[in-house]
């Protein structure tokens, strides 16, 4: 176990192992991508989609076996229900650290189909994730505040077109769509800026989720409400395990059904609209009950 090496000799050598990971993986993927855009045939989609899959599961794999090599970590992962790799699902997970893209990918490897994120626009510049992102298909993301789609009335629903872009591709093979839907990461400061009225969580964001279930909700077998949490590296996660701190990673998974409840026209159908919402309010209310009884304030 390497977590007894000094973390400031660690954290240099385990994060250029990361980097080595993550660009080698991502430079493949992307080198793949630019073949299926430059032939634009079904049969080469069909050849290479499979190992570009395979290439992004290498890399969450081996991410976690690097963070397992290098930090003495309990290792939690609850799931109540059977998954598998040929249905479709839609994944609903809070948001904490950029570390829970490489847990969500690990999870996946062996159990549901191939993730596809919902990311901030921002991050298709972030060196080797933005273009291999960009290359498996993921669909970027632009946030804008509601005073500034006020301001710019033309903005708005921008989102959920590239939403429903997305989830053309999505039909073609059994999908996971994760959806972090609290839009962002969680700090204390914006928890406070919000005025969450959950204690560990920020507010969910509804319309995302709302629309992908509407294209897609004859296919998804499933809604996979995934609750992760590092009970005690609550400050900085990802430091923490490139230092070799991390000590415990809970993934708790709770497979919901895929009801006539969720699956409507939330633009258009005020009556759907506020029940969708009052049902994604409860699942996080009953996601922070349970996060306060996994760090043990009941």
């Amino acid at each position: 176990m390497l977590s007894v090496i000094p973390a400031f000799i660690l954290f240099p050598i385990h994060f250029i192992f990361q980097i080595i990971n993550l660009a080698c993986c991502a430079l493949l993927i992307t080198l793949l991508g630019l073949i299926k855009l430059l032939l634009p045939f079904g049969l080469v989609a069909a050849a290479l989609t499979p190992v570009m899959h395979f290439l992004m599961f290498a890399f969450g794999v081996v991410s976690v076996k690097m963070i397992r090599l290098t930090n003495k970590v309990d290792w939690q992962c609850e799931i109540d229900s059977q998954l598998n790799k040929n249905h479709w699902y839609l994944m609903m997970a809070n948001h904490l650290s950029y570390l829970d893209i490489i847990l969500l990918i690990d999870f996946a490897a062996k159990r549901i189909p191939a993730p596809k994120f919902f990311l901030k626009k921002e991050l298709i510049w972030l060196p080797f994730v933005g273009l291999g992102a960009w290359a498996l298909d993921m669909p970027f993301m632009r946030r804008y505040s509601r005073e500034y789609v006020e301001k710019n009335p033309h903005l708005k629903g921008k989102d959920i077109e590239t939403t429903r872009k997305s989830c053309r591709k999505f039909q073609r093979t059994p999908t996971t769509v994760i959806n972090f839907v609290e839009g962002s990461r969680y700090t204390a400061e914006k928890h406070q800026k919000k005025a969450s009225p959950y204690r560990y969580l920020l507010p969910p964001r509804a319309g995302g989720v709302a629309f992908t279930l509407a294209a897609m909700g004859e296919l998804f077998t499933n809604i996979l409400n995934v609750t992760i949490l590092y009970p005690d590296n609550t400050k900085h996660p990802m430091m923490d395990m490139l230092s070799g701190k991390l000590t415990k990673v809970i993934v708790h998974v709770d497979v919901l059904p895929v009801s006539e409840q969720v699956v409507g026209d939330y633009f258009n159908d005020e009556t759907f609209k506020t029940n969708f919402q009052l049902w994604l309010n409860d699942v996080w209310l009953q996601k922070d009950k349970l996060i306060a009884q996994l760090v043990g304030n009941k």
